[in-house]
């Protein structure tokens, strides 16, 4: 059951969907039915997508409870161009929502892909919602998946089965990495990257309350090694993070210090140079690189700000060009 006075994900995404629809053709992104009623939602595969495509696609990972805005100031000269990513429920929107913590496969076809977006919150799959106390319901959801294709009919049946909906309530909506669309939509991960690193650092969920933060949009690349490796250097050496928390000053200051990806061993490499030095194995990556360069925390009942990290200009350009 969805937590008392909680909003649901499901519900406030359906209209970003249903929105994104209607604006097909203007958005330059292809909708088709599927074999079991879903709707599979184009939006950087084999369609062309865009920009604004990608901006709405992260407003849709985070369940409507978060707001992905265009800026021409992302704190890096040479790359201006950035997102602005802000959400009044971090938690909800960030780790129930769009964090992309499903794991989903199939034997037979060798489909593989990592979910995000809403539907996480119906089906409840992974051991994160143990600890976060929010589940959704409803007859309607969405999955974003990063990937060429959408999930074959097989595994559209178990995701439904999965959120407990008819397949025809569920929407897939998809882009690759190297699309405009999927460079744009990894760039509003920047605040979720950095809420699932509070996390990891055991920093109380319950006293973040309310977070912004800011990347660069990694300029696309027909290659999804290096693709991958300029979404996550934006982030990780370009990315700034400000969260307001409450409690104790000790506890704002612990996080502050220990949210920074400067934090990591690996800090300094581009991250297409790391991805190499494990031989492609993307789980044996330290994970707590995974966070945004700088972090400020605000403690709301002292008045104090907390500031750790600093951004890494010179890498994001070598990256980049």
């Amino acid at each position: 059951m969805q937590t008392l006075n909680q909003p649901s994900v499901s519900a406030r995404a359906a209209k970003l969907v249903d929105a994104i629809v209607a604006d097909a053709d203007a958005l330059r992104i292809s909708v088709t039915t599927g074999s079991h009623g879903e709707r599979l939602i184009d939006m950087g595969a084999t369609a062309t997508g865009g920009l604004e495509a990608g901006r709405r696609l992260g407003e849709v990972c985070m369940g409507g409870l978060g707001t992905v805005q265009f800026t021409q100031s992302s704190g890096l000269t040479n790359w201006p161009l950035g997102v602005v990513v802000s959400s009044a429920n971090p938690v909800i929107a960030c780790l129930a929502s769009q964090y992309a913590g499903w794991t989903i496969t199939e034997e037979t076809t060798g489909f593989f892909a990592l979910g995000s977006g809403p539907a996480r919150a119906l089906s409840r799959v992974e051991d994160l919602f143990k600890e976060l106390n929010y589940a959704d319901q409803g007859p309607n959801t969405a999955l974003v998946i990063e990937g060429d294709k959408a999930p074959p009919a097989a595994v559209i049946e178990n995701i439904a089965k999965h959120c407990g909906i008819n397949p025809k309530g569920l929407s897939i909506l998809y882009a690759t990495t190297w699309s405009l669309a999927g460079t744009v939509q990894i760039a509003a991960r920047v605040l979720e990257v950095a809420m699932h690193k509070a996390h990891a650092l055991h920093f109380a969920l319950e006293n973040i309350i309310d977070g912004t933060a800011t990347t660069p949009i990694a300029p696309p690349f027909p290659d999804f090694v290096k693709a991958m490796g300029r979404t996550n250097d934006a982030i990780i050496y370009g990315g700034r993070a400000h969260l307001f928390v409450k409690g104790t000053d000790a506890e704002a200051k612990r996080l502050a210090e220990g949210l920074p990806s400067s934090t990591c061993a690996s800090f300094g490499k581009p991250f297409a140079e790391i991805f190499a030095d494990v031989n492609g194995d993307f789980y044996k990556i330290d994970p707590m690189l995974f966070s945004p360069a700088q972090v400020l925390i605000s403690n709301v009942e002292t008045g104090n700000t907390f500031r750790a990290g600093e951004l890494a200009p010179e890498i994001v350009d070598a990256s980049f060009r």
